[in-house]
């Protein structure tokens, strides 16, 4: 496969300076969990934190006492991760109310910092037969920094491999039953209102062993803002799911073997021109492209096609391997946002392939359950 080559500013600055995401592993309770977390990865936390008071414009007191609006939420749906979140909190040395907003980020102001292409692919597909789930990380660079791997094993709940950053319990990843998830922001579709944050509803997800079961979770838990999940299972089966602040609508592959996502709605109910014009314009040629990738290779799929398809280059500089455009701090995601990390999942594998920022010659580096 011949990828486009073209010069971009981001290439040339310091934003892929480092080489690998650091991987912190954590067991035992909850709280022990965000202690052991916390005290591994008390610098990213400090500076996400600072990251949220400089972005948001928010002081000390007004982040936590916006943060604080949301423990109810915490206490009726997943009491346990704010066990976890005070466990962070004593690890890193910074207060509850702080490690919680580094759980909240954007449902603090309602606003979206990312992008991101996302993609799961069925055993049909595949080499080897096993799923194969993903997606590229567009968000604002200094993300890079305070970004790492996180292997959990709670007590009593599946281990769970994710790709995360700043304190935040959960994101991107697989566990050990088979469930894997990645993720998109919508353009468009119902109004922002009190509901979850996604983050700790990723790690609802990851405490699952099938789709039934969250696809029940996504039914019962009311979210704040839009968002799309790109899910399976370790029973073979995948899906997508649009999760709206009205209820979320599956879509399923239709036969194909695969589906792939960006940034704009897909189900009949939201996928309108009006939504459409409030969705990011490069989401629709990434999703053809992405498409096109995984036909072009379907049957045969391995970890290096994906490992070419995150790279891809065309349409760039916002393609689906995408390149900061300006590196004024006021600007949105949609010109300052670059890819700050590629993420190959496989599932049965028990791993990650995570490779850091959008640099042809950074590695993809292998994270597994089963190190210790």
């Amino acid at each position: 496969m011949v990828l486009d080559r073209i010069p971009l500013m981001a290439e040339s600055n310091d934003t892929n300076r480092v080489k690998r995401y650091p991987c912190y592993r954590a067991q035992g309770t909850h709280r022990h969990l965000g202690q052991q977390h916390g005290e591994q990865a008390g610098e990213q936390i400090r500076a996400h934190l600072d990251y949220l008071y400089n972005s948001m414009k928010l002081t000390r007191d007004e982040l936590r006492s916006r943060a604080l609006h949301f423990q109810p939420l915490f206490n009726r749906f997943c009491p346990h991760l704010l066990d976890e979140i005070r466990g962070l909190a004593e690890g890193a040395g910074v207060d509850f109310a702080e490690a919680l907003a580094t759980n909240l980020r954007g449902a603090l102001d309602q606003a979206t910092d990312g992008g991101c292409t996302a993609f799961v692919v069925s055993g049909r597909g595949t080499s080897d037969g096993g799923i194969l789930i993903g997606q590229n990380c567009d968000m604002p660079p200094a993300l890079i920094n305070f970004s790492y791997v996180l292997h959990l094993k709670p007590k009593d709940k599946p281990e769970a491999l994710i790709w995360t950053f700043g304190g935040m319990t959960g994101y991107h990843g697989i566990n050990s039953h088979g469930v894997g998830h990645f993720a998109n922001d919508l353009g468009g579709g119902p109004k922002p209102r009190h509901g979850m944050p996604h983050y700790p509803l990723k790690r609802l997800i990851l405490e699952c062993a099938s789709l039934d079961e969250i696809e029940t979770v996504l039914g019962r838990v009311p979210v704040c803002v839009n968002g799309n999940y790109v899910l399976c299972d370790g029973h073979g089966r995948i899906l997508d799911v649009e999760t709206t602040t009205e209820g979320p609508h599956s879509i399923t592959d239709n036969g194909e073997g695969f589906i792939a996502h960006s940034n704009h709605f897909i189900c009949p109910e939201h996928a309108t021109s009006g939504n459409f014009k409030l969705s990011a314009a490069d989401s629709f040629p990434r999703l053809v492209r992405m498409n096109q990738l995984i036909e072009s290779r379907f049957g045969r799929l391995r970890v290096d096609d994906f490992k070419s398809f995150l790279r891809d280059r065309h349409g760039g500089p916002t393609g689906i391997c995408r390149f900061a455009q300006t590196d004024d701090p006021k600007a949105d995601w949609t010109t300052s946002g670059m890819t700050v990390a590629s993420i190959i999942a496989e599932p049965h594998q028990r791993r990650l392939h995570v490779a850091v920022g959008n640099l042809m010659t950074t590695p993809f580096v292998v994270y597994h359950m089963d190190e210790s």
